[in-house]
């Protein structure tokens, strides 16, 4: 068996495509485009690349999208203050704050930022309200990633309801609200974790198999059930030559690409899963490219309701 490869990045473009009339007609009835506007506070790499593709990707669809940055210096008092302008701006429907947050911001400054965002503004999905709304079933703004997810699930066909589904993974950002919304379509639903016994037997049950932990090839077929889906939230970049000769094959493009480069982006998930797999996420080019679509679906969302079209 050679599993169904779930093409995020595909999806991603055709909702680009579909989006676009609907940032045309907004503009069109209000004079101006739906805004996004990012924090970034600090010079940390990664962050600094996935605040360059949210906004190319927000400009390209026809959106306002604008970079609001402040140094790594920055205290928490000028971050709230930020923020607190950003509420109230008539053209910034959308606030996200880019993270990770400067280590000098305290033990609970990014849950203090979090807080401060407009709950109708928070296109990320994080804050209490949001949260809240999404555990009782009736979400408005929604963690990205699981939504692009739940998308890409529906548009390939997979069934949810009454499936058995596994999530590795309990944060925030993705594990919890995974879950969340796996059980609100009627799946059966188990959240592991690192004190999870027997992990690789507890996934095994699953139908539907999301792993989103962030530890580089940790699910390997022995995690996975004959004809399972399984979706890899991972992004891990490995510099060690030894694992990535032991993961693919001589002449195999990905260990030629790290040949050329040293190191190579992998998640969570082994190459070898994809011999047991019904359908797997790639990565690059699964979950990530949906989860700036899904940005951008929250932000005219967000841009609609304060406008009340």
């Amino acid at each position: 068996m050679t599993a169904r490869v779930l093409d995020g990045q595909a999806l991603a473009g055709r909702l680009r495509e579909e989006i676009a009339p609907q940032v045309a007609d907004f503009r069109q009835r209000h004079g101006r485009p739906p805004g996004l506007t990012i924090v970034l506070v600090g010079q940390n790499p990664a962050s600094e690349v996935y605040v360059r593709n949210k906004l190319k990707a927000g400009s390209e669809a026809g959106f306002r999208a604008d970079l609001e940055r402040l140094p790594e210096t920055a205290a928490l008092a000028d971050v709230l203050t930020l923020v607190e302008r950003l509420n109230g701006s008539p053209v910034h429907d959308g606030i996200l704050v880019q993270a990770p947050l400067p280590k000098g911001l305290g033990t609970d400054g990014a849950s203090r930022v979090v807080d401060a965002i407009a709950p109708e503004k928070d296109v990320d999905g994080f804050t209490p309200g949001n949260v809240g709304r999404l555990v009782q079933g009736r979400p408005t703004l929604v963690p990205c990633t699981p939504l692009g997810i739940m998308e890409l699930l529906t548009r390939e066909g997979i069934t949810i309801a009454g499936r058995r589904a596994c999530v590795i993974g309990r944060s925030d950002i993705v594990g919890k609200p995974m879950a969340l919304l796996l059980l609100q379509r009627d799946a059966t639903v188990t959240v592991c974790h690192s004190k999870t016994p027997d992990l690789a037997a507890v996934c095994r049950e699953a139908d539907i198999l999301v792993a989103a932990v962030g530890r580089a090839g940790l699910v390997t077929k022995a995690f996975v059930k004959p004809g399972a889906t399984v979706v890899d939230v991972g992004m891990n970049t490995v510099t060690d030559p030894s694992i990535v000769a032991q993961w693919y094959p001589e002449g195999h493009p990905r260990l030629a690409r790290f040949r050329t480069h040293g190191s190579l982006l992998v998640g969570d998930v082994h190459p070898e899963v994809a011999e047991v797999a019904g359908a797997l996420t790639p990565v690059p080019g699964g979950v990530g490219p949906l989860t700036i679509a899904m940005l951008m679906m929250n932000t005219l969302r967000a841009a609609r309701a304060r406008t009340g079209t």
